[in-house]
């Protein structure tokens, strides 16, 4: 592993990724004719070309504007978001048929304004997706709801197949994350377990942010304590001079034995290379018997 002081002056080979936009129309069309944002654009997601030339997106509901201020993260901060669109549940669903997903991912910005965080809204989108789009599999990615149950249990209730909260990083880097705590994140995946046992779970985490080995090992145990069942571990890539550097980067062959590492320890599934992010090849988590 890559270790220096600073972000490494150039990305190694197996980071060049060439993105043609050639194949993208027919997404983007769809996409701006239901006006819907997608965390493939906001965060600026290195995998948009691939995934919008195969009808894929990871829908962002609930605005373009953070509360948060995570220091590795492109999406936009403001301390004034958007009120919740009442009409967006009923776009993503649209979308998602005009798409042909058979696997959709719904994520959000994070919504500390509002009082449920905005778990009703994830809630109205998972109902619509059932009503018009019936054999497509739900998977959420979603915020901390600030450690409160009853947001969590709004979401559950709504019956998502997949559920999804990112630690992103090892316990120590928690800094990176300002008004996020760890143990709260852990927390989220463990007692949506309690809440609904039948809803598999899922985590990521971006390396290449200054973890240590042992500490990334540290956080598959305690996502396996709390009973999460898939993970997605991915390179940080600095998306600008203001946000955090990267450093260091990992090799495939680094991402390999810590997917063997996962594996160890009874993740169902694992999605861990350079380019992996939590949403990117979300189908091929379906298999929910250990790997």
């Amino acid at each position: 592993m890559t270790t220096p002081s600073s972000a490494p002056p150039r990305r190694p080979a197996w980071l060049r990724k060439k993105i043609e936009f050639a194949s993208c129309e027919a997404t983007r069309r769809i996409l701006e004719a239901h006006r819907l944002n997608t965390v493939c654009r906001e965060a600026r997601c290195p995998n948009i070309a691939e995934c919008f030339a195969q009808r894929h997106a990871t829908f962002l509901i609930l605005g373009r504007y953070c509360t948060r201020h995570c220091r590795f993260c492109h999406v936009a901060k403001t301390h004034k978001p958007e009120a919740p669109d009442p009409g967006e549940p009923d776009r993503v669903a649209r979308a998602t048929a005009d798409l042909g997903l058979a696997h959709v991912v719904i994520t959000s910005v994070t919504r500390d304004d509002l009082p449920d965080a905005g778990a009703a809204h994830f809630a109205a989108v998972v109902r619509c997706l059932r009503t018009a789009c019936p054999g497509t599999r739900v998977e959420l990615l979603i915020p901390d709801g600030n450690g409160e149950e009853a947001p969590l249990r709004t979401i559950c209730d709504a019956g998502p197949d997949i559920l999804g909260h990112n630690l992103e990083t090892v316990a120590r880097l928690y800094a990176l994350r300002p008004e996020a705590d760890y143990e709260r994140s852990v927390s989220v995946l463990r007692r949506c377990k309690k809440i609904s046992p039948k809803i598999r779970t899922k985590s990521a985490l971006m390396l290449g942010l200054g973890e240590k080995r042992d500490e990334v090992l540290r956080v598959f145990d305690d996502l396996r304590e709390a009973g999460c069942d898939y993970l997605a571990l991915g390179q940080y890539l600095q998306p600008s001079r203001a946000h955090a550097p990267v450093r260091a980067y990992i090799t495939p062959e680094e991402f390999e034995a810590y997917r063997q590492e996962a594996l160890g320890r009874g993740f169902f599934h694992v999605e861990s290379g350079p380019y992996v992010r939590s949403s990117y090849r979300a189908h091929a988590y379906e298999n929910p018997t250990p790997s």
